[in-house]
């Protein structure tokens, strides 16, 4: 088989496969179920980005402090977009941004079906297209490396994939998405990878100087989704039994990123 073929192949099948079998994990949980599975995407995106990207961005590159500065600047990125994304529909409900001299209301605890108006959605999707692509150009460089490692590779990928997919799906859902928005949103998304894949056949010497500023890019969107949007949610439930629960799901989160990547690596 001719490479670019390879690398075509191999990254449909990763992008595809992946989103068709996180979908029929997530998009089949009953609405009384979001609330563990956004506990567990919490775990999910933490371990990805701490066990997976965060390491790879900083093993790629020379330049650790650039990287990191790079999270940093990422991260404030992303609080002004969520704060543009909120005065965009500050509109549809009563806030500050109205009156500046209104007193502030405690928040009124979130039910499983509520939603954030798209923007923790809008902003893993972001980062997950970052990611989908730097695992295309991956991908490239182990088929032009070796036809077997590239094969490898592509399966570790995938193994890599689904459980991120997973979380993406049930905060594509929290964040007020229909099932079908959601599937559509994230195969769009994971196009990145075939996109990722040609230019990374094409162009691999000038792409391979971006990995690390998109991996850290990919970081960070999913720390602040994990920790600006989703944490906050948890605590709206304080019972003893309620907090194990979310521990022991986020805990399941990072073991099943950390389980995925010592089986592909190894």
């Amino acid at each position: 088989m001719h490479t670019l073929s390879a690398i075509l192949l191999a990254t449909f099948a990763g992008g595809v496969l992946s989103v068709v079998a996180a979908a029929a994990v997530a998009l089949n949980a009953r609405v009384t179920q979001i609330p563990h599975f956004i506990s567990f995407a919490v775990g999910a995106l933490l371990g990805a980005a701490f066990l997976e990207i965060v390491p790879h961005a900083f093993g790629s590159t020379d330049d650790i402090q650039g990287t990191a500065l790079t999270i940093l600047l990422a991260l404030l990125g992303f609080f002004v977009l969520e704060k543009l994304v909120l005065w965009r529909h500050c509109h549809e409900e009563l806030c500050e941004a109205h009156d500046p001299h209104a007193v502030p209301v405690p928040p009124a605890p979130i039910a499983a079906h509520q939603h954030d108006h798209g923007r923790s959605g809008l902003m893993i999707m972001i980062g997950d297209t970052f990611h989908n692509f730097v695992d295309g150009v991956l991908i490239a460089a182990a088929f032009l490396a070796d036809f077997q490692v590239g094969v490898v590779t592509a399966v570790a990928i995938i193994a890599h994939e689904v459980p991120s997919e997973v979380s993406d799906f049930v905060i594509l859902l929290h964040s007020g998405y229909s099932r079908r928005q959601a599937f559509w949103i994230n195969l769009l998304s994971s196009a990145a990878m075939v996109a990722g894949g040609l230019i990374g056949y094409l162009a691999l010497s000038v792409m391979e100087r971006w990995i690390p500023t998109m991996l850290a890019i990919a970081a960070a969107s999913m720390l602040y989704v994990a920790v600006a949007d989703l944490i906050p949610g948890l605590h709206k439930r304080t019972g003893l039994g309620q907090t194990a629960q979310q521990v022991g799901l986020i805990a399941a989160g990072v073991a099943a990123i950390g389980l995925t990547g010592f089986l592909a690596h190894g």
